[in-house]
């Protein structure tokens, strides 16, 4: 044997490189790895057959040996890019459970209270919650009248009034107390609340693989099964019929022949997609939900702070039989001037706008401000006498409120306020009435403003076949003219966290696969099921990390952007899927006769490209897949461009470029490098 081809033992570097890639290949690949990720399974045995091949060949052929380690590597890299961009997309519950351990309540024994953990309540404790706090537990009111803030837990954005007795008593843990006291006993037994029950199917929801991820699984796994039968069988095959078929050559063919391309490519193509979402302000932290956003068609959004701003806005008034429009806006102006709640703050811009009324200082009128309380359900402002002018006492509440009000003083509540009040009410609206004194100057029309362009964004959804599903808390009257001026396709009113997972698997078992959006706690189990789950930023942090998206514009609208994206995560990849099969069978076709004409003279004429030899011909392969893989990552990243055209005409597309270019390319590419190897006389 000559000092060229003499075996070399391998050298510092080969160990440096070669060493750690076999053992994190070893220490990623689990028992679990095959049945949760296949794709990736075949991908891992694909790297470390390549780190073999490198190894075995080093010995013999240096050059072999370097470039499947610098293969390996490529493959390791974008791999273990992937596993932590999907592991950081698993919904998770612990926002919920710091949530619980952070909150701390004020339990009433013997008169006294005593601040300890809410998770240390028990049924039948009594806690004290004023303007603030955070109700620890479930529970009902036994004392007080308090305004509630429940939009985290139900999705509707305007507070509630909980007192004791009847049915509004009952309060959920999570929820928050905007004004007054009241005293709570805990209905529920520990662990059994409404913050146990979201953890518990936070955890349990469970999101199913595309139809692409599927298919492709199915198809890389049988291509690996076939090529490596193909390879198992050329050794029985060679020792029959006197061939060299030694174990490293057969290695290096199976690398060679089995789908590593496209699996080296799958998470260049994911991180790719994960790039341009964020370029759009949105932080996908799985590139598997990008993907499936493009297989969507049933979208699920939740109605507060994602179809509407989230805050009720004063639109309209509507003035009282003889009173003028600009007498309507400047009371209701007066009377919001201290208001510093986005219904009162809208109410002074209105008013501005509409008839010019400039906001004045409630100080520099010497009027006292009158707040809102869950009691009056009223606020307002009053205004002492002076020579000019006699005292006013101007006030803005909830239509039965003020009905009382007006009666205490002797006044007379007009019917055709009353017709007013109906009106909005059936709308989707919410009124609000003005006084002066005891004379009922209109009617303040407050509304969930729908964000601009929403209705246009729909149109195109529905374009696309995607069906768009309102989720909300409202009442079905509400629910429907929402969804009526917002353009979906349809409502689901009075939606509890468990009638939302109901919705999205439901779909799912109809084989659809469901993107949903949210902000609320209430929507953490629906974000975790859903196929793609995006939470608004302004939300809460249980439902940023259910989901496995975030758009940062707090825009429902960016999902067409997210859809356009993950359809061109399945183009790319249906494209470059179509080149590396393509490809696989041609350096079949290429390598094969090259390897047996010695033995087997007859089939020579099948050596089409006249490769110089069986080892230059496994040798120029190896350094083919090396390349082509790092060649295809520019297109991969850079993705191949969407045009929304028809599933056949796509098909036609891929096979007539990148079909008929996955055959063309390796005879071109194995014969170059071929002439290459044997001009240096490496083998």
């Amino acid at each position: 044997m000559s000092q060229k081809s003499a075996r070399k033992a391998p050298s510092l570097l080969d160990w440096g490189l070669i060493g750690p890639a076999i053992g994190g290949a070893f220490t990623k690949l689990s028992p679990r790895l095959m049945v949760k990720n296949p794709v990736m399974f075949v991908t891992m045995v694909g790297a470390i057959l390549t780190t073999i091949a490198g190894f075995t060949a080093r010995m013999d052929r240096g050059f072999i040996g370097q470039l499947a380690v610098w293969l390996w590597f490529t493959v390791l890299f974008a791999n273990f890019a992937e596993a932590v961009a999907e592991g950081r997309g698993k919904a998770q519950a612990d926002s919920l459970r710091k949530a619980r351990k952070e909150t701390m309540a004020r339990r009433l024994q013997d008169g006294r209270e005593e601040k300890i953990p809410a998770t240390e309540l028990l049924k039948g404790d009594l806690v004290v919650c004023e303007a603030g706090d955070v109700i620890p537990a479930d529970g009902e009111v036994i004392e007080g009248i308090a305004s509630v803030d429940e939009a985290a837990i139900t999705g509707e954005s305007a507070p509630v009034v909980r007192e004791s007795g009847g049915d509004r008593s009952a309060v959920t843990g999570g929820t928050r107390v905007i004004s007054d006291r009241i005293v709570v006993r805990v209905t529920m037994e520990k662990g059994h609340g409404f913050l146990d029950r979201m953890i518990a199917m936070v955890e349990g929801a469970k999101r199913q693989k595309t139809p692409n991820e599927i298919a492709l699984t199915i198809l890389l796994s049988a291509l690996t099964v076939i090529f490596l039968l193909v390879c198992v069988t050329l050794k029985p095959f060679g020792i029959y019929s006197n061939a060299d078929l030694s174990i490293p050559v057969l290695i290096a063919l199976l690398v060679c022949l089995i789908p590593t391309t496209i699996g080296g490519l799958l998470s260049a193509i994911g991180i790719s997609g994960i790039d341009r979402l964020i370029r759009r302000n949105v932080l996908a932290t799985s590139g598997r939900a990008v993907e499936a956003a493009g297989d969507v068609d049933v979208l699920l959004l939740d109605k507060t702070g994602t179809i509407t701003l989230g805050n009720r806005m004063a639109t309209a008034f509507l003035p009282a039989p003889n009173i003028k429009p600009e007498h309507l806006a400047d009371a209701a102006q007066l009377a919001s001037m201290a208001d510093e709640t986005p219904e009162g703050r809208s109410i002074v811009v209105l008013a501005k706008e509409k008839f010019g009324l400039r906001g004045r200082g409630v100080a520099q009128l010497r009027a006292k401000f009158v707040p809102f309380t869950a009691q009056t359900r009223m606020s307002g402002v009053d205004f002492p006498a002076s020579n000019v002018k006699p005292a006013r006492s101007i006030r803005k509440g909830a239509v039965d409120a003020i009905r009382l009000h007006v009666d205490r003083l002797g006044g007379r509540f007009p019917s055709a306020v009353t017709r007013t009040v109906d009106n909005i009410s059936r709308s989707g609206g919410t009124p609000l009435v003005v006084v002066d004194g005891r004379e009922v100057l209109g009617v303040v029309q407050l509304k969930d403003v729908i964000k601009g362009g929403i209705n246009e964004r729909f149109a195109h959804l529905r374009k696309m076949g995607i069906k768009t599903v309102m989720i909300t808390g409202d009442n079905p009257l509400t629910a429907a003219a929402i969804a009526a001026e917002a353009g979906v396709d349809d409502f689901l009113a009075q939606a509890t966290p468990e009638a939302k997972l109901k919705c999205i698997r439901e779909e799912q078992a109809l084989g659809h696969l469901v993107a949903m959006t949210g902000d609320g706690t209430n929507d953490a189990p629906a974000l975790a099921q859903a196929d793609v789950g995006v939470a608004m930023n302004t939300g809460t942090q249980a439902a940023r990390e259910a989901g496995n998206m975030v758009d940062l514009d707090s825009n429902p609208t960016k999902l067409i952007d997210i859809v356009e994206i993950g359809k061109q995560m399945l183009i790319t990849r249906g494209s470059l899927t179509t080149f590396s099969i393509a490809n696989d069978v041609a350096k079949y076709f290429a390598i094969i006769p090259a390897m047996l004409m010695a033995t087997f003279p007859a089939i020579a004429p099948l050596n089409i490209m006249r490769l110089h030899s069986p080892a230059s011909a496994i040798l120029s392969a190896v350094i083919f897949n090396a390349l082509v893989i790092i060649a295809l990552i520019p297109l991969a990243l850079r993705g191949v461009s969407y045009k929304p055209v028809g599933a056949l005409a796509m098909l036609k597309r891929n096979l007539l470029i990148y079909g008929l270019g996955g055959v063309a390319v390796p005879f071109v590419g194995i014969k170059l490098i071929d002439v290459i190897i044997s001009g240096l006389k490496l083998v």
